[in-house]
């Protein structure tokens, strides 16, 4: 659905409640980017949410592998989600409220030596495509 994505170094992981977010993921550290979560519940995919890591709008305020104050790794396992909670505590709990049995998690590098594109800009596009497609956000993307 999102062949732009196509050129970026990526990864994906799976993530049950039960599991601990810190141990399966493999997102590396000191990278900007983007990750898109599906949903896997009841035999259906569903993508949930679309986020990027880095607070810097502008191409001169990143740092190729100096800052990881929000890279994609932190952004990913510490950011807040569902309240004033980490994304590491609040997925089980969500997916628990939700029934659903796992997150499939793809994340995609865009600002490294070989990319230069911003996330916050390939966020806006990927969710713009989505909603040209179903009509409104992802469902945790809304909250």
């Amino acid at each position: 659905m999102f062949d732009e994505l196509s050129k970026y170094k990526q990864g994906n992981f799976f993530f049950q409640a039960t599991d601990s977010l810190v141990e399966v993921c493999n997102v590396e550290a000191h990278y900007y980017g983007l990750y898109l979560v599906y949903a896997l519940r009841k035999g259906r995919v569903e993508l949930v949410y679309i986020n990027k890591s880095g607070p810097p709008e502008k191409s001169k305020d990143l740092k190729i592998n100096t800052d990881i104050e929000d890279d994609l790794r932190e952004n990913l396992l510490n950011g807040f989600q569902f309240g004033e909670i980490e994304r590491k505590n609040s997925w089980p709990v969500q997916m628990m409220i939700e029934d659903i049995e796992a997150l499939h998690i793809h994340w995609y590098v865009t600002y490294d030596h070989k990319n230069k594109d911003l996330p916050a800009t390939m966020k806006s596009k990927i969710l713009q495509i989505y909603q040209g497609i179903y009509g409104q956000l992802p469902r945790w993307n809304q909250t």
